[in-house]
């Protein structure tokens, strides 16, 4: 019975319109790292998308354009989580070298390793962060873009805006189409 409300609801989110908050919108390279919200309706109940953008997912399933850059996102907070966790236990280790005996030492061979540790993690983070939220927003923007109305408008965009009848000097009847650049 489940996979069969499962599926009664899939053509539904196929052509949901999805909005991101007007925060996450304009959220830029080396933006933060929170998560983001959405939302499909037309009003502001913006629903959390978690931290994977997991709760887009069943939303996106059936574009693949979207699914990858939602997938390259993952990653992104991967290597983000991978590098935090790096991060806290090279001070950690920093931290406990310090304390290890009965006098404090603060720049062994050890220290100095995971000093270097520490910084390689904070300058790995920059890039790790530069376009990771931007992913999320291009997942958003391929659904969106993919939709059948988005589709109706690329053609109204290129219907002539004006239409007439005209006689050529040989008397022939000549269609005239005309367009306007915007």
């Amino acid at each position: 019975m489940a996979a069969f409300v499962a599926q009664a609801q899939q053509p539904l989110r196929q052509s949901v319109v999805i909005r991101l908050s007007p925060e996450d919108q304009d959220r830029g390279q080396n933006g933060v790292q929170n998560n983001f919200f959405f939302t499909t309706g037309s009003g502001s109940d913006y629903q959390n998308a978690g931290f994977f953008g997991q709760r887009l997912r069943p939303y996106l399933a059936d574009d693949q354009e979207a699914i990858a850059n939602l997938n390259h996102y993952r990653r992104q907070k991967w290597m983000y989580l991978g590098e935090r966790a790096l991060f806290v236990s090279s001070v950690a280790l920093y931290g406990q070298q310090v304390l290890a005996g009965d006098k404090q030492q603060y720049f062994n061979n050890t220290q100095k390793a995971a000093i270097g540790i520490a910084a390689v993690s904070l300058l790995s983070n920059v890039f790790i962060t530069r376009n990771t939220n931007q992913h999320m927003q291009r997942a958003v923007q391929a659904h969106n873009g993919n939709l059948p109305s988005a589709r109706r408008a690329m053609l109204q965009r290129l219907a002539p805006t004006g239409v007439g009848l005209g006689a050529a000097s040989t008397g022939q009847p000549q269609l005239a189409l005309r367009w306007s650049l915007r």
